[in-house]
């Protein structure tokens, strides 16, 4: 009987002590669950776990009927242009908490659309030789931001300031602000001599304006990011997309003087690189 009574004793001990194992476990799950869910909470509260992402417009939607002759290479820009945006994205990605209130905008968003710019021309000298040149493509090539933080868009137009407010007359926002300015040397007046064949003056026209546009946008994004990155700051992210930029513009003015019945004039790309005045 004493041993029965040994045994029911160690019987009892040893449920009481698997209650009491159990219940701690179920506790301490509950206190980490808890803490996982207080944490999430915080990090959607402050939304720091909330990504952002690019957002460009869509290109394929704003293209005319391609011909046969053309589509392998339109296809292959379209390709690059998926291409770029990924490449962005993986930047943004790594470059969290970098730089200034302007980083994206300088280092990730303007060298994207110098690039899409590019692109987007190919596209429409690709089509233009097969048929008729579309127009306009460039205006899809800025890119913005989207979700949690979204705030650094395009670069400013022409004229803007960095408040938004149209700079006076005459007067560039980099040179309103005392910044330095972009000086690129004059392509107009190294076209020919003999000037440029009638049936292509008004585009030639307009490209001479495009131009001027990048410069007074170069000039702009100056004056903005004063004091913003290193040393190379402004050639990674101003002088070399504008020298981009040009050299798309320059090669279309060729392209259309040539397409007139005029001499396609000799060294242009040379005059697409630029530097800062002092």
């Amino acid at each position: 009987m004493a041993g029965q009574r040994v045994r029911g004793k160690y019987r009892k001990y040893r449920i009481m002590g698997a209650g009491i194992v159990g219940a701690g476990l179920i506790a301490g799950s509950l206190a980490v669950a808890g803490a996982f869910a207080d944490e999430s909470g915080d990090a959607a509260a402050d939304g720091t776990d909330a990504a952002q992402s690019i957002s460009c417009p869509t290109v394929q939607g704003a293209l005319p009927e391609i011909p046969a002759r053309a589509q392998a290479e339109v296809d292959r820009n379209l390709a690059l242009l998926d291409k770029q945006l990924a490449e962005a994205e993986e930047r943004l990605a790594r470059s969290q908490g970098e730089g200034g209130p302007d980083f994206v905008r300088n280092a990730i968003l303007g060298p994207l659309e110098s690039k899409r710019t590019a692109t987007l021309n190919r596209i429409e000298t690709a089509i233009g030789r097969a048929a008729e040149k579309p127009e306009g493509l460039e205006k899809l090539a800025p890119c913005t931001l989207a979700g949690a933080g979204a705030g650094a868009g395009p670069s400013a137009g022409v004229g803007d300031t960095a408040s938004g407010s149209p700079a006076p007359a005459g007067q560039s926002a980099s040179a309103q602000a005392g910044a330095p300015t972009v000086d690129c040397p004059d392509v107009a007046g190294a076209l020919p001599a003999d000037g440029t064949p009638a049936a292509a003056q008004a585009q030639v026209s307009r490209e001479l304006a495009t131009l001027a546009q990048q410069i007074t946008e170069a000039d702009g994004r100056l004056a903005r990011s004063q004091g913003e990155g290193g040393p190379a700051f402004v050639d990674n992210a101003i002088l070399n997309p504008l020298e981009s930029k040009r050299k798309a513009v320059i090669d279309r003015i060729g392209i259309d003087i040539r397409r007139a019945g005029g001499a396609e004039p000799a060294g242009l790309e040379a005059l697409a690189a630029c530097r800062l005045n002092s």
